[in-house]
């Protein structure tokens, strides 16, 4: 895919794709790389915090809307939180291409659990 973190921070985490490898037949920005992306960035950041609780965080929803199509390039992803809570923790992800135009915003919700004995 990629993907390279630029910004590892809970508070705004952000990280890189190239279109190149990631496109779907029509030359667009495979939908699916979107949400590889959201997920990698807010997983990352749902870890994160879980971890601060003693905690680990699982995916429990990913929803991503398209916007605009991305042809070349990199598109780059700012994740921030909107909940951060003791059992949940909600995400947005807005994608964007090299001109600054949103292409896509999505929402990652984990579950925060904990560890496993002995982990």
């Amino acid at each position: 895919m990629g993907i390279e973190i630029t910004q590892w921070d809970v508070q705004e985490m952000i990280g890189t794709m190239p279109v190149k490898g990631n496109r779907q037949p029509y030359g667009l920005l495979h939908g699916g790389a979107n949400a590889v992306l959201a997920e990698q960035l807010g997983s990352i950041a749902a870890a994160t915090h879980a971890h601060t609780l003693g905690k680990v965080a699982v995916g429990l929803e990913l929803s991503c809307t398209h916007h605009r199509a991305a042809r070349e390039g990199l598109v780059t992803g700012v994740c921030r939180p909107i909940h951060l809570g003791r059992t949940t923790a909600t995400l947005e992800i807005v994608i964007t291409d090299e001109f600054g135009e949103r292409t896509c915003t999505a929402r990652l919700t984990c579950i925060l659990r904990d560890k496993a004995p002995g982990k």
